[in-house]
């Protein structure tokens, strides 16, 4: 692990009726390849607890690939950069925390600018998201 932002408490996504979740970006040096990667934060995700349930749906986890390096990837399961960022202050918020100058690589804009263009109500700052020491 690299970096990780804040804790955010944020309004549900999609599918409205359902309690808000956390959420945080981690910034992680790995050598897995990008799918590889997928397929391992998949059994993450499955090792603590997430089911199966309906799209944008309540869920105990959800970890996504947003970026890897400035690729781009468009081939199922995975498209990297992730294709809702821009819409989604849930996730630019705690992206610009880490790097607000980060260059999207399709869109041409820093996460700053991004950030600047989406509506950031009912985003509450929680914690200071301590990275943890271990690697694994």
């Amino acid at each position: 692990m690299i970096n990780c932002s804040p804790v955010y408490e944020t309004p549900p996504w999609g599918f409205e009726d359902q309690p808000k979740f956390l959420n945080q970006v981690i910034e992680v040096q790995t050598e897995l390849a990008p799918e590889a990667l997928l397929e391992y934060i998949k059994e993450v995700e499955v090792d603590v607890g997430r089911e199966d349930t309906f799209r944008y749906g309540p869920r105990i986890i959800d970890i996504d690939v947003l970026f890897y390096e400035d690729l781009v990837i468009d081939s199922p399961p995975l498209i990297i950069p992730h294709p809702r960022i821009a819409e989604r202050a849930f996730v630019l918020i705690p992206m610009a925390d880490l790097n607000p100058d980060f260059l999207h690589p399709l869109l041409g804009e820093t996460i700053a600018n991004q950030l600047a263009k989406v509506d950031k109500d009912g985003i509450k700052y929680i914690s200071s998201g301590v990275c943890p020491e271990e690697e694994r």
